[in-house]
């Protein structure tokens, strides 16, 4: 197991039951990811840096459950989701699970992220649902809280740009930092999102949000879905164009 890996697992919620279902990623999509996109594994495609991410799980689904469905449902398709942009019936939704400690996450964010709202969700073919799945300590969770905390003034996409521009993950997510990332986004009340993020309304939704992705099989960051197909990591542009086609398709 990588350090990564690692690092995730320590982070599990202390109150998550064991279930006695299997995690549902490999046997969904690892073989489909392999196929379409060139990948030969989830553990081939993680950068090699510390907080690089790779999405996986070790074991198949139980038996007698739809893998591929199941994923696929867990589009939340919420009119009212201040985590997600693009129409809620877009016939493609892209599930994106990261950690702003991340730099691959940032890397995603910066680089690609911004193309495929541009090209896809403007014209109504994406949607892409944000879950907040730090796992990097206590400085994750604390941003993790306050970008849900800023999308309850419908600022999440502005403090997510600003949370990951280049350099930002090194200057840490202290109280003051997150404070100066929520003016940069334009949150018009702080004193609202400096109670919101320290709420249990936040740590409700994050407590969601990790709850999804450890019952799936997500280890680390950045982990997607695309109707239900697994990519892992920070791949090129061309890989997430190629799905998203593929799952258009198939509508």
């Amino acid at each position: 197991m990588s350090s990564s890996s690692r690092k995730a697992a320590s982070r599990k919620p202390a109150s998550r039951k064991t279930s006695a279902r299997k995690p549902l990623l490999i046997s969904a999509g690892v073989a489909v990811a392999a196929i379409t996109l060139g990948l030969v594994s989830w553990q081939a495609t993680a950068p090699a840096e510390k907080d690089s991410g790779r999405s996986g799980a070790s074991s198949a689904a139980a038996p007698g459950t739809d893998p591929a469905a199941e994923l696929k449902a867990l589009a939340r398709r919420d009119f009212g989701d201040k985590l997600a942009v693009g129409r809620p019936d877009a016939p493609v939704v892209l599930i994106e699970y990261s950690d702003f400690k991340c730099g691959y996450c940032g890397k995603f964010a910066r680089d690609t992220e911004p193309e495929l709202v541009e090209k896809y969700v403007q014209d109504g073919t994406l949607r892409i649902e944000w879950r907040n799945f730090p796992i990097f300590g206590a400085d994750s969770e604390a941003a993790a809280k306050a970008a849900w905390a800023a999308g309850q003034q419908d600022r999440f996409r502005q403090f997510h740009a600003a949370a990951y521009a280049e350099g930002s993950k090194e200057k840490g997510f202290g109280e003051a930092r997150l404070e100066e990332l929520a003016r940069q986004a334009g949150v018009p009340d702080l004193e609202k999102f400096k109670q919101d993020a320290a709420g249990d309304g936040a740590a409700a939704a994050l407590r969601k949000d990790q709850e999804e992705g450890y019952r799936i099989g997500v280890q680390s960051t950045p982990s997607f879905l695309i109707n239900g197909t697994p990519i892992a990591g920070a791949q090129p542009l061309d890989a997430f164009t190629a799905a998203i086609a593929k799952a258009k398709a198939a509508k």
